[in-house]
């Protein structure tokens, strides 16, 4: 048996009333994400989240917590992702930090801000991680088993 899902995790990050999302070329289209990737080896889920946030916006955050987990299927090209979202707060930034190949801004936008551009999603995981996150509950970090 071949299928393997790509294990990814992503965060949302809220400072009032805005989220931290990432603008990355993709196929040539500018679209808008959560910072997020994928587990590397060796990586636990939280390390991953954390890394990748970092990497992608100049941001050091902290996690608080668990917003969901998700199963996608690409419909571009078949790919099944599971997808485990966290919550943070922001630390620091560092504007000076060189952000990954691909990433072209890290914004602050409003979830109307987001919705006035579903052309833009990298997938509909997007808008429905901010959603969940804004509904709640968020889950305690403990449910993460290491």
């Amino acid at each position: 048996m071949d299928w393997q899902p790509h294990i990814t995790v992503a965060t949302v990050i809220e400072n009032q009333g805005r989220f931290l999302l990432v603008e990355e070329l993709k196929a040539g289209r500018l679209v808008l994400n959560q910072p997020a990737g994928h587990l590397e080896p060796n990586e636990t889920l939280t390390q991953a989240a954390v890394r990748e946030t970092l990497e992608e916006t100049g941001w050091e955050v902290e996690l608080v917590g668990v917003v969901g987990i998700y199963l996608y299927t690409a419909p571009s090209n078949g790919v099944t992702y599971q997808r485990v979202c966290f919550a943070a707060k922001a630390l620091c930034h560092d504007p000076q930090r060189p952000l990954d190949h691909g990433i072209v801004a890290a914004p602050w936008l409003s979830r109307e801000d987001l919705a006035q551009h579903p052309e833009r999603w990298r997938s509909e995981l997007v808008p429905r991680c901010i959603d969940d996150y804004l509904a709640g509950p968020l889950h305690s970090l403990d449910v993460i088993r290491n």
